[in-house]
């Protein structure tokens, strides 16, 4: 007759889930905001608005890191993806022209491995610095036979928050406004079901496997800076649907974005995809950021002093493009 049956004969070991919380409490605690009541180990994670705000509106974004996260898995490279975890969101309630207030994490696997998850959250918790907002709490989940052995999946939520009156919704955007670009820091965290279609089974050599890993780029303290500097019509973080699917989001009804690509480096990692995978023009356009990772919309007697503080901040800036009157029937965003 067999012994009692327990949780980890299972596949579910209760105690490496304990020691990961107190593996991660240290990387959580750098995260902490003045506002934040109780966080890690609790059922619920209690944080305050902040005092400065007189009509507090509460803005929330979630997000995955997608098939990003299969490349990590290959290249055995768990240290960054948080990153990406974090920046999706972030930049998300961003362009409300939100302040991330805290944010939550959800990791799942089929078998715990401490040192992995730990590297994971250590990367969200870098994150969460970097964006300024806290690691409130999150969520682990072991769960026997609905991963792969040596895979995870990721979710994150974010919380931000804005003023009423400087909530950033398109609406004063018109013709004759120019859109800056802010570079990013590669191909993010979006297109990596065909950039992994393009490597095939090949594993990259380490320069690539570096570009290709290398994290979102996390632009909300210094957009924030420029918020509270000059006036900012719009803002369209360049996701899923690249340049073109992504800057008609910020503007109002019958206007369109034109967008000039010679007024920006593309970085070679681009070059490289479209030459190896006989991609098309407008399919780059339409998949990846092709080196643009946020567009703001700016009137023109504003972009001198946007552009000056940008790159005082540490950002690579680009005047990109301008929006015009569109008409029914045409593409709502051209890249020329």
């Amino acid at each position: 007759m067999s012994g009692p049956l327990s949780y980890r004969d299972a596949g579910v070991d209760i105690d490496a889930g304990d020691a990961l919380v107190e593996a991660i409490k240290p990387f959580a605690k750098r995260t902490m905001r003045p506002e934040v009541l109780a966080g890690l180990g609790g059922f619920g994670a209690l944080c305050a608005i902040p005092k400065k705000y007189r009509e507090p509106i509460l803005v929330s974004g979630t997000d995955g890191v997608g098939t990003k996260l299969k490349l990590a898995f290959m290249l055995g490279r768990h240290d960054t993806v948080g990153v990406d975890l974090v920046a999706m969101s972030v930049n998300d309630v961003l362009v409300q022209g939100a302040e991330p207030l805290f944010f939550l994490d959800y990791f799942a696997c089929g078998k715990l491995d401490k040192a992995v998850a730990t590297n994971v959250i250590r990367g969200i918790a870098k994150g969460c610095e970097e964006a300024g907002c806290a690691l409130i709490g999150g969520e682990t989940a072991e769960m026997p036979g609905m991963y792969p052995p040596g895979e995870y999946d990721l979710a994150g939520f974010c919380v931000g928050v804005v003023e009423k009156e400087r909530i950033i919704d398109g609406k004063t955007i018109v013709p004759g406004d120019v859109l800056l670009g802010l570079a990013s820091s590669g191909a993010h965290s979006n297109g990596y079901s065909l950039i992994r279609r393009v490597l095939g089974e090949d594993k990259p050599n380490s320069g690539l496997a570096d570009t290709l890993m290398e994290p979102t780029r996390i632009y909300v303290k210094p957009v924030l800076k420029l918020m509270a500097a000059a006036p900012v019509k719009g803002l369209a973080h360049i996701t899923g649907g690249g340049l073109v699917g992504n800057v008609p989001r910020m503007l109002p009804d019958g206007m369109r974005a034109v967008l000039r690509k010679k007024m920006w480096p593309r970085p070679e990692v681009f070059n490289w995809l479209q030459k190896n995978g006989n991609v098309e023009e407008a399919e780059m356009h339409r998949v990846f950021n092709c080196g643009i990772g946020m567009v703001l919309a700016v009137a023109r007697e504003h972009v001198a002093a946007a552009m000056m503080l940008l790159k005082r901040e540490g950002e690579l800036a680009y005047e990109i493009g301008f929006v015009e009157a569109g008409n029914a029937g045409e593409p709502e965003a051209i890249v020329l």
